[in-house]
């Protein structure tokens, strides 16, 4: 079975290879980590289709603080705020609309209440659904997290509405935390069974934060929010998750299990 780094890397020549100018744009220094950490590969195919009949790109970012942009020092430094520009940078010749709907403090279950209205209003062709950190500080059940996730993402289905989810952000205080553990677990597994495109953003921070010279500083103080840097990377692991699968199809997507989660450090 061909591993998911070979698969991985496969995709990024195909990307290449399909189109020099639409290729994942380079990672800043500070926010290098490898692609396997994130994201998984997964196709976006209304995303695609969109993409080749022109016209402007509609993209709804909903979810919690870290999409409604608390830590940044202005609105133009919130992750969908600097995402519109890389995309734009790298997909010659469209526009991309990016609405931020993000409402501090919100767990999946009240963000999946509101989405059907924010659709109905924004007629978006992707959704950018960041999510999982407040659920798991809520205390919110594993299954019944992983339940609003998944009844969600086949409504998304139903209405040929794409979705990228963006996972927990990886903060040291929280990386014994077995609850933290859980809900990140359960979003692996939902991204796996629904075969959505996830990124893996508690895995590309910890690389940072274990890799950097500096150990990472993507934080503010309070050690929960992202600082300007913190949603530079997040917008441009996005772009670069969004980029290089545009191209995907089913058929280069890897046979078999997900890779086996690590437990939480002890």
């Amino acid at each position: 079975m061909r591993s998911f780094a070979a698969t991985y890397l496969l995709l990024m020549a195909v990307c290449a290879t399909a189109s020099a100018q639409n290729g994942p744009p380079p990672l800043s220094p500070q926010c290098e980590a490898p692609g396997a950490d994130i994201s998984n590969v997964a196709p976006l195919p209304h995303l695609t289709e969109r993409l080749e009949q022109g016209g402007k790109l509609r993209i709804l970012a909903i979810g919690s603080s870290s999409t409604y942009g608390i830590g940044a020092t202005s609105k133009r430094k919130t992750y969908p705020a600097q995402l519109r520009g890389i995309l734009e940078g790298s997909l010659k010749g469209t526009e991309a609309v990016i609405t931020n709907r993000g409402v501090s403090g919100e767990v999946a279950q009240t963000t999946a209440d509101r989405l059907r209205t924010e659709i109905a209003i924004e007629k978006p062709d992707v959704v950018l659904w960041q999510l999982g950190t407040n659920d798991a500080l809520a205390r919110v059940q594993p299954g019944d997290f992983e339940k609003t996730v998944t009844s969600t993402l086949e409504w998304l289905k139903a209405n040929k509405i794409d979705v990228v989810l963006v996972g927990l952000q990886y903060t040291p205080q929280f990386a014994r935390d077995d609850n933290y553990f859980a809900i990140r677990e359960a979003l692996r597994r939902v991204a796996a069974a629904q075969n959505v495109l996830y990124v893996r953003r508690y895995d590309a921070m910890q690389f940072i934060a274990r890799n950097h010279p500096d150990g990472g500083d993507l934080m503010t103080n309070d050690g929960l929010h992202l600082n300007d840097m913190g949603y530079q990377c997040m917008a441009e692991h996005i772009a670069h998750a969004v980029i290089a699968n545009l191209f995907v199809r089913k058929k280069d997507l890897p046979k078999g299990e997900p890779p086996k989660a690590e437990p939480p450090a002890k």
